[in-house]
């Protein structure tokens, strides 16, 4: 029988590239819209209040069908779920090509929100079938990385579309989005035809290793369910207090993260850089300092079996980066503030979600995670809203900049007054 460390493993080496592809795609997808409005601002006359507004109506789509999606997927499976929310997102993300208006632009906003609502909380969801509590916070962390993957990819290969793709009677943000949703539909198949259900169902792992996975995350079932804290139903988890806090807490951390991306070229462009290839390029230096900072503190977080400090601690480096960019003139000193932000917000994203599944079990792990990602996405709604109607009052992003400081300093005094955040100490490391 495998060791649970080397199972761990060998499971992470099959289902993780894919998961971790999908969010790539995902997350380009997302936020190619921060580019695109390099363009469609003077194409289309929307202003940066409108495109605040507009880029955060894709969360108000997203927030109503997450908890749904998340049941739906517990009831028929990852794989048919989480193939069929890629195609839809990918078809509507493509669509933003025809987009010829303001208004046009809020409702396939909300729409591609809409569709790809139960990916993230569903991949969480996932996982948990897999891996028990105390290796969940580095193998959050490595799925993560997508997220800043796809600022040093995403960002680079739009600036490049930008500034060498046209013709056919469309202009270059138009060929921005589709060619970069078309990649969903070739990993919609890749999902569909790969990606195992459940461990059950995993042919290429031996009988002895799925009991032996089986029979840790029994146990550890066992002892959640021994906690008075612990809840085990959907409606349990809509009234439990500490669901709510995390709602809050993921409520904050996402307003620094959409605050930052979907105003990361602006921000860039401000501090003296021009040209979409130049800050394409750019902005994929805060992304690769993310990913070392996330790596470091999901690995450093599991060793310790300890969550909310290493939490804490990352959102005092995100409320420090933005706080500094605020305050900086000159562009290597703003990028090195972007930066630092950039792996405040990552931190902070992948130790949080170690604790939800903690908390819960069963249908209330569906519901919950659901719950806390579709409340907590409403901050990326709120933030570049915001940040928008700041910008376009104030003439420029500083005192946007010194608000998402602030939230992110909420989010360290939030977890530094609940102690029962804490999970229990899980054993299953190997």
């Amino acid at each position: 029988m495998t060791e649970p460390a080397s199972l761990y493993r060998r499971i992470s080496v099959r289902i993780l590239p894919i998961l971790f592809c999908c969010y790539l795609v995902n997350y380009i997808d997302r936020v190619n819209v921060s580019f695109a409005q390099l363009r469609i601002s003077a194409a289309l006359g929307i202003g940066p209040a409108a495109y605040g507004f507009g880029a955060g109506l894709f969360f108000i789509g997203y927030f109503f069908l997450q908890v749904p999606s998340n049941l739906l997927l517990q009831r028929i499976g990852a794989r048919r779920c989480i193939a069929l929310i890629m195609l839809l997102w990918g078809a509507v993300s493509a669509s933003t090509a025809l987009v010829r208006n303001e208004w046009q632009f809020y409702v396939i906003r909300f729409l591609l929100g809409a569709s790809e609502a139960g990916f993230f909380p569903g991949v969480i969801l996932y996982l948990t079938w897999w891996y028990p509590a105390a290796v969940r916070a580095r193998v959050v962390a490595i799925f993560l990385t997508a997220i800043p993957v796809a600022g040093l990819l995403g960002g680079p290969l739009s600036g490049w579309i930008l500034e060498n793709i046209r013709g056919g009677g469309l202009q270059d943000w138009q060929w921005l989005f589709i060619l970069e949703g078309v990649p969903c539909l070739f990993m919609a198949l890749w999902v569909f035809m790969a990606l195992a259900d459940h461990p059950d169902d995993a042919q290429w792992l031996a009988a002895a290793d799925r009991a032996k996975l089986d029979s840790i995350l029994k146990e550890e079932a066992l002892r959640r369910a021994a906690q008075k804290s612990a809840a085990d139903s959907a409606a349990k988890a809509f009234r439990h207090p500490l669901v709510w806090k995390l709602c809050l807490l993921y409520f904050f951390n996402m307003m620094g993260l959409y605050g930052l991306t979907f105003w990361l070229p602006q921000t860039i462009k401000a501090l003296g850089w021009t040209g979409a290839l130049q800050i394409g390029f750019l902005s994929a230096v805060p992304w690769l300092v993310a990913v070392v900072f996330m790596l470091f503190l999901g690995a450093r977080s599991d060793r310790k079996q300890e969550r909310r400090n290493h939490a804490a601690f990352a959102a005092v480096v995100g409320a420090i980066g933005f706080a500094l960019c605020g305050l900086a003139h000159s562009g290597v000193l703003g990028l090195a503030a972007i930066s630092l932000a950039a792996a405040g917000i990552m931190g902070l994203m992948a130790v949080q979600w170690s604790l939800p599944s903690n908390l819960l079990g069963g249908s209330a792990a569906a519901a919950g995670i659901a719950l806390v990602n579709s409340f907590g996405n409403l901050g990326g709604f709120v933030s570049p809203t915001l940040i928008g109607q700041i910008t376009k009052f104030t003439g420029n992003q500083t005192w946007g900049l010194h608000t998402t400081a602030a939230v992110m300093l909420f989010a360290a005094l939030l977890l530094v007054a609940s102690p029962a955040l804490e999970p229990w100490q899980a054993p299953g490391t190997g």
